[in-house]
């Protein structure tokens, strides 16, 4: 990074991170690439961390909401799920994928369902989702048309509960799924997370930035 003499008088690079599993691997990657992220607490409560003398700065927000914040100006860079960022349709760069937070946005279903079902004779689905834009996308290429119930979270009562007899979330390990008797019919995407940059930020701050990724990505 810079040295302090260089920093002062240039604002700090403001760098948006989700809270959770991917903000504590994102700072671990930091640190194997020789940033000090020892400043950033994932226990206190402040959302805002400055380090004048790397001039860094470090802001926690909601993972839905990082593309927002880098996209207006608020943030240089971020850190955000694919699945968010196709879901939302942002006007960003998106110059580094880090290979955290691996996992698969999946079609799924009762099993009892599956046994008696053939996806190649669906027209007309119910499908309970987080991601609404993505799901309608991906039937309506298949023209299949959706009705989408939009739910925030807990996505596998939907089926359980007779409000939708399919829905699309993400999947790690597959194990919520089968706890709740559900199984995968098909993988609409994979996901990991990746840096999206602000694009003006790009323009006025080209050599901060591209020093920045450049340590980053040594250590991918």
């Amino acid at each position: 990074m810079k040295s302090s003499e260089n920093i002062k008088n240039d604002k700090l690079l403001t760098i948006a991170l989700p809270k959770g599993r991917i903000m504590k691997e994102t700072l671990k990657l930091l640190e194997r690439a020789g940033i000090d992220t020892s400043f950033v607490s994932s226990t206190d409560r402040r959302l805002i961390f400055e380090d004048p003398k790397e001039g860094l700065r470090f802001m926690i927000v909601r993972g839905q909401d990082v593309p927002t914040y880098v996209e207006y100006g608020a943030a240089d860079l971020g850190v955000a799920g694919k699945d968010v960022l196709v879901e939302q349709a942002r006007d960003l760069y998106e110059p580094l994928n880090l290979g955290i937070g691996a996992c698969r946005m999946v079609v799924a279903e009762p099993a009892e369902l599956k046994e008696v079902d053939n996806p190649s004779l669906w027209t007309h689905i119910r499908v309970a989702t987080k991601y609404p834009e993505i799901t309608t996308k991906h039937f309506l290429s298949k023209g299949i048309q959706v009705e989408i119930i939009k739910l925030y979270g807990s996505i596998e009562l939907a089926p359980l509960l007779g409000l939708s007899e399919r829905i699309v979330d993400l999947v790690e390990t597959g194990e919520t799924l089968k706890s709740n008797g559900l199984v995968e019919v098909e993988t609409i995407m994979e996901i990991t997370s990746v840096m999206v940059c602000n694009r003006a930020s790009l323009k006025t701050r080209p050599r901060r930035i591209k020093e920045f990724l450049e340590r980053l990505s040594a250590v991918i």
